[in-house]
């Protein structure tokens, strides 16, 4: 069921740790490629060689290996894999991945790695329902991880309750059950998708420019959902500092809200599909000075002048065969602003969301959505991951062409 599969697998330092063993044989026997990744803490419940025996590949367990001086570098195993697991996961090592911090390989490699990751956690039922680990693995949730909640039994503290991590047998399916959903839900097989994302810089001087505060996350995790979707994505994408976490998604950088107009308009008639989430700019300076202003006494005036606009340019030039996706961010009268923009730019639907929910909208891992169609069918969803509501915005795309 695995043939052809990378899974990497990440040891932390807890009882569970044996049970690893019985997961990697599980997974070998169905044919995954298996590597893993320990941390010094791990290595006092089981030994690396246990672990490289069964997966018959060396286990890493440092950043270089002290006897030759190779590197192991984080960021080809993170490349590497098809899916990270980590199990056990305790909450000291959930803590750190929920922070961002990166003092070990496996967490340097959890950081980098742009497939998606299963965090099976292993604690005592207390350090379970401590409020800083709920926290923290909603937060892992909302990175878009997915979680193999722990079973009820015996503790390694003598106690009974939930914090035991789930049995291999359960782990290996659930990955199972995910590669052959993966496999069978490809709705957008053989469909071209252009989405762009991020804001745009419009320069005022060399040092100054006018932009917004748009992180490009949800159109990033548009992107990721339709390469999962079966699509072939082509993603246009202002300046930012995250990519996507698939590496078969192709990218476009560009700056200014003309160079994204461009590559939109040049870009789009061989296109099935065009999903429009990037916060562009309306207005760029008439004039930018090739100079520093300096600052004076006097009032600074600047003048602007409007940009492309590229849903409406799209709207124009839009074949009925193809689906033109775009979004509204809006602060008041969200519903109906929403609908104007949709008929006037020829869209077939339309993603509001807006300022006044708490969670959606710029900077955010989640949003909260309403997506209006060309036939006045209005849906809305809850506040959610923003990798779930692009799922649910491809949906409603998949949909369309039915």
């Amino acid at each position: 069921m695995l043939k052809g599969k990378n899974i990497l697998i990440g040891v932390t330092g807890g009882i569970a740790a044996y049970k690893t063993a019985s997961i990697i044989r599980l997974l070998v026997r169905e044919g995954a490629e298996v590597k893993v990744i320990m941390t010094n803490h791990a290595k006092e419940f089981i030994t690396p060689l246990t672990l490289s025996t069964l997966s018959k590949n060396p286990v890493f367990t440092e950043f270089y290996n002290p006897e030759n001086g190779n590197w192991n570098s984080h960021i080809d195993l993170g490349l590497w894999a098809d899916l990270f697991l980590i199990a056990p996961a305790t909450a000291n090592s959930i803590a750190k991945m929920a922070s961002g911090i990166a003092d070990n390989l496996l967490l340097t490699s959890y950081l980098s790695a742009r497939c998606p990751i299963f965090i099976a956690p292993s604690m005592d039922t207390d350090m379970l329902n401590h409020p800083a680990t709920i926290i923290n693995i909603e937060t892992l949730k909302a990175f878009g991880n997915k979680i193999l909640e722990p079973s009820t039994g015996d503790l390694a503290s003598g106690l009974t309750g939930k914090g035991r991590m789930a049995e291999p047998d359960v782990i290996v399916k659930e990955i199972i059950n995910f590669f052959t959903k993966k496999k069978r839900d490809k709705p957008l097989r053989g469909k071209h998708i252009l989405i762009n994302a991020g804001p745009t810089r419009e320069s005022i001087d060399p040092v100054r420019f006018i932009s917004n505060y748009s992180s490009g996350k949800m159109g990033i995790a548009l992107a990721d959902a339709a390469v999962e979707f079966g699509a072939t994505v082509e993603l246009v994408l202002g300046p930012v500092n995250i990519l996507p976490r698939n590496n078969s998604v192709r990218i476009t950088r560009v700056v200014t809200a003309e160079s994204m107009a461009s590559e939109c308009i040049s870009k789009f008639p061989d296109c099935d599909i065009a999903i429009l989430s990037a916060a562009v700019a309306d207005y760029t300076p008439v004039r930018s000075e090739k100079e520093k202003i300096k600052k004076n006494d006097k009032a600074l005036i600047l003048k602007l002048k409007p940009t492309t606009d590229i849903a409406e340019a799209l709207g124009k030039i839009k074949k009925s065969s193809q689906v033109l996706a775009g979004f509204a961010l809006e602060t008041d009268n969200g519903i109906n602003n929403a609908k104007g923009k949709l008929k006037r730019k020829n869209l077939d639907i339309i993603v509001l969301n807006s300022l006044k929910d708490r969670g959606a909208g710029f900077v955010h891992n989640t949003n909260k959505i309403t997506i209006i169609d060309k036939y006045n069918n209005i849906d809305k969803f809850e506040l959610k991951t923003k990798e779930e509501a692009a799922r649910d915005i491809l949906d409603k795309i998949v949909s369309m062409f039915k």
